[in-house]
């Protein structure tokens, strides 16, 4: 597999076939840190509240572990895949090795992903401006009879000019040059959450004035265990990306690239599990929020910053999501025929702001109406299952087989283990499913 996969050959086509696309020069510890920077984000946010659904840190660290089998197999056999396609992208890659039906769609729940997870991304900061409001006009309040707040601090006044005033504009070019600053900035922000999460649980007796004890750990059942799975497909989320990194990679070969898949996600599991989710677990216990930056008190300094690096590090990381989103629209929208056509700047700018409008209007008004990041998570952890599980090591894992000359045996293993990632995708996309309609219901 080393063989086929390539030695440091690049795979990405100069374009136009042209030879002036330099070699790809990425080293391997850019390549962790960049798969990283892909995972690590506002699930974070929401591990502790993982935790405590599945009844306690030991069985959700047993789910974790389990499914990093499957998470570490799909990035395996995407960057495989890249290397037998040589397609640069994630749908590029399924639509190469499936056929262009399957193509279409990993692009539609590519699409579907995309949008969700900018549901999400503003949900965290509407909840980060609530509790930022809530600080500032309590701290500007005269003690005495309680008054009811202003309207300009209503999340959903606050989260519309913000949308309006910052991210729209920064959401229309073209190209956003400040992808790289606001990767960096999102990791400083996991990294400074993490040791926050672990000194408020050394020091909670001085700085959390919790009225009530710890509620004990309920009883764990099956159902609860297996609630957890959205969540880390949320968190551990980078597999769309993995194509683009094997692609830019000096050192291309196969089991160079599954020793990077392994570390990347093994410091994930470090930063998700043993530390913000475990911590921030065993401080408030069954009663932790959703987003675990809301069981804080308001006013504590130390976790304003924190507040204030995710919002800013989301605002950032928000037109880098549309971005990829027009593309995808596009893509499904083009025909070869008006591929062939060339378009006007004034007509490209025209869709560009109307998709840009559209995009940001459809996510704020569902992002005002789910009452907390819990029930978008269950969502984006089902349609994370198509890229985790049924895309890669499903799909594309049973196509390949037919492709290369391989022994029965080991040719029905693989079929089998990509059987077994086809149903554990479809059960993890119908349970998050469930779960996201009847906590709507609720």
């Amino acid at each position: 597999m080393e063989r086929a996969a390539g030695e440091g050959r690049p795979l990405l086509p100069a374009a136009g076939g042209s030879a002036g696309l330099s070699s790809p020069e990425l080293s391997s510890a850019g390549a962790v840190f960049i798969l990283l920077k892909s995972a690590l984000g506002a699930g974070l946010l929401s591990f502790p509240w993982a935790f405590g659904r599945a009844g306690g840190a030991v069985p959700a660290l047993l789910v974790e572990l389990g499914s990093l089998v499957f998470l570490v197999s799909g990035l395996a056999v995407l960057g495989y895949a890249a290397a037998l396609s040589a397609q640069p992208t994630y749908q590029g890659v399924v639509r190469a090795v499936c056929g262009a039906a399957v193509g279409k769609l990993c692009e539609v729940c590519f699409l579907l992903n995309l949008f969700m997870i900018s549901v999400a991304l503003l949900r965290v900061v509407g909840d980060q401006l609530e509790k930022l409001c809530d600080s500032l006009y309590l701290n500007g309040t005269l003690s005495g009879a309680p008054q009811l707040p202003p309207w300009y601090v209503d999340q959903r006044f606050t989260l519309s000019a913000l949308c309006v005033l910052v991210i729209f504009p920064l959401s229309v070019p073209r190209e956003i040059g400040f992808q790289k600053y606001s990767s960096i900035l999102g990791t400083l922000a996991a990294c400074y959450l993490t040791l926050v999460i672990i000194l408020k649980y050394y020091l909670q007796a001085e700085s959390l004035s919790l009225n009530e004890p710890l509620q004990p750990s309920r009883s764990s059942s099956w159902t609860s265990i297996f609630s957890v799975i959205p969540t880390i497909c949320f968190g551990f989320q980078c597999h769309e990306a993995c194509v683009a990194i094997y692609s830019s990679m000096r050192n291309q070969s196969f089991s160079h690239w599954v020793a990077v898949s392994v570390l990347s996600m093994l410091i994930c599991l470090l930063i998700y599990s043993l530390t913000a989710g475990l911590y921030g677990y065993l401080t408030f216990g069954e009663a932790v929020a959703s987003d675990v930056l809301m069981s804080y008190p308001g006013n504590d300094p130390v976790v304003i910053i924190a507040r204030l690096l995710f919002g800013v590090s989301v605002v950032t990381i928000y037109p880098i999501v549309v971005l990829l989103g027009r593309s995808v629209v596009k893509d499904l929208w083009a025909t070869p025929k008006r591929r062939a056509v060339a378009v006007s700047e004034a007509h490209e700018r025209c869709s560009r702001v109307a998709l840009t409008v559209t995009w940001m209007a459809a996510t704020l008004g569902i992002a005002l109406f789910v009452p907390d990041i819990g029930k978008v998570i269950e969502l984006i952890g089902g349609i994370s299952a198509f890229f985790i599980f049924i895309f890669p090591a499903g799909l594309c894992l049973v196509c390949m087989t037919g492709t290369r000359s391989l022994g029965p045996r080991k040719r029905a293993a693989l079929i089998a283990w990509g059987v077994l990632s086809v149903l554990g995708g479809a059960f993890v996309c119908g349970q998050s499913a469930a779960l996201a309609v009847l906590g709507l219901l609720r």
